[in-house]
């Protein structure tokens, strides 16, 4: 069994001014680039995100799991607006990993507490529009493993304001969760069957005033001049699952001697109350996924020849498995070990333009000097498959010498010559003394 480590980050309502949004699609948004700048440094990569408005979904990936993340595919549903507008929906990204198929789904749902009934509409019909492309699994429901999470908007029936703030108060969470909206969904709604959730052991996550752990306090005139009510506090942000095959994790299987083929464990499940840039409080989910590979050795397998220096060209090696689906826009990119991205590289070489010779399943690809960082430093390089559209193979890290300075490689060959000359004007004296 392989556990996997993994991460993704999903948010709502981030600034969707028109603007920002084109700003967006020329440049990294500033969320993608906070996270890719952390995490890159515990060594994760992004591999795969998606934007629709407000709603955005990024996936980071362990360096030794790249290989192994393929067939990525996203996709996005508007339903706010009847559908015409983005505000409200679902994004989601699906890929294979080791060869099972798992899904993340980030929503924002509809809003207000009688709305119950069009959030669950809603969901329903994110899953029966989405469709991925390729004949693997194209419908959302048919992954081995389902994340769904977000802002879902599910509020506390019944009890009143005062209530549920007492309760609150005196941690007493258990006493809310048969009134939630989403426990009770989940209780008769066939389209919720199978999901999984961790127990809610924080305080409910909406709505605070801003900069504060206060519940919200605000009293917002109407547009006649009245009072807006205030919220009552609600668990709107949530984390669920669902496995495909149920049996892989039952009781049955925990008291088998054979391994079931894939696991999901829920490690933690917290709200953070330290943030307060928002009136709902973010949520994090901990999982373990502990799975069979079916798919155990990288498609490539690639390292540099030697040892590399800024000052010469060099040489990369690779081998694919037979049938590798190779294309003529496949590249080998020379990346910092750090790397943030797939596209973060130093530079790059076209595998057919640069290949220099072939012994067998063994090939090399030339990378000329000038595109090698001249400072040196550590590196991994990965390949890239177009027709598979991600990173099918990574090295192992690998240090470049530094390139020396001009002046420095002057002064050297200046030294050399100077000895060179002292070296044959002795011989030209001991000839002539011998003589």
């Amino acid at each position: 069994m392989k556990p996997i480590r993994g991460g993704n980050s999903s948010l709502q309502e981030v600034n969707c001014k028109i603007i920002n949004i084109l700003s967006d699609f020329v440049f990294d948004d500033p969320w993608s680039l906070f996270f890719m700048d952390v995490l890159s440094s515990l060594g994760y990569v992004k591999v795969a995100s998606i934007r629709m408005q407000g709603l955005m979904l990024l996936v980071f990936v362990k360096h030794q799991h790249i290989p192994f993340i393929q067939d990525i595919r996203t996709n996005y549903t508007r339903t706010g607006l009847y559908g015409y507008w983005g505000n409200k929906g679902g994004v989601t990204i699906r890929m294979s990993i080791y060869g099972h198929m798992v899904c993340f789904m980030n929503c924002h749902l509809p809003a207000h507490m009688e709305n119950a009934n069009q959030r669950l509409d809603d969901f329903e019909r994110i899953l029966e529009v989405q469709r991925f492309e390729g004949q693997s699994v194209p419908v959302i429901l048919d992954h081995d493993a389902l994340f769904w999470f977000g802002d879902l908007n599910f509020r506390i029936a019944d009890h009143g304001i005062h209530f549920v703030r007492e309760t609150i108060n005196n941690l007493q969470f258990s006493l809310l969760w048969e009134n939630d909206q989403l426990n009770l969904a989940k209780k008769k709604e066939a389209i919720l069957q199978g999901f999984m959730e961790g127990p809610l052991l924080f305080k409910p996550t909406y709505k605070f005033d801003l900069h504060s752990n206060t519940y919200d306090t605000r009293r917002k005139k109407t547009l006649f001049g009245f009072n807006e009510k205030k919220r009552k506090p609600a668990w709107t942000d949530r984390i669920l699952w669902k496995l495909k095959n149920v049996s892989q994790v039952s009781e049955e299987d925990k008291k088998s001697e054979e391994d079931p083929v894939f696991t999901v464990t829920l490690k933690n499940y917290i709200s953070h109350m330290c943030y307060g840039i928002s009136d709902h409080k973010p949520v994090t989910g901990t999982f373990m996924l502990q799975l069979k590979p079916l798919v155990s050795s990288p498609l490539v397998t690639l390292g540099p020849i030697g040892e590399w220096s800024a000052d010469e060209d060099s040489l990369v090696s690779f081998s694919a498995v037979p049938d590798f689906p190779s294309s003529v826009w496949d590249w080998i990119g020379l990346y910092k070990v750090a790397f943030r991205h797939i596209h973060d590289y130093v530079t790059f070489a076209w595998v057919k333009d640069n290949e220099i010779s072939c012994s067998g399943n063994v090939k090399q690809v030339y990378i000329n000097a000038d595109e090698i960082p001249r400072g040196g430093g550590k590196f991994v390089l990965c390949y890239y498959c177009h027709n598979i559209q991600s990173l099918t193979g990574i090295s192992q890290p690998f240090q470049i010498k530094p390139a020396q300075l001009l002046e420095e490689k002057k002064f050297l060959v200046e030294n050399f010559n100077e000895s060179d000359e002292l070296d044959r004007s002795k011989w030209s004296e001991l000839a002539s003394t011998s003589s």
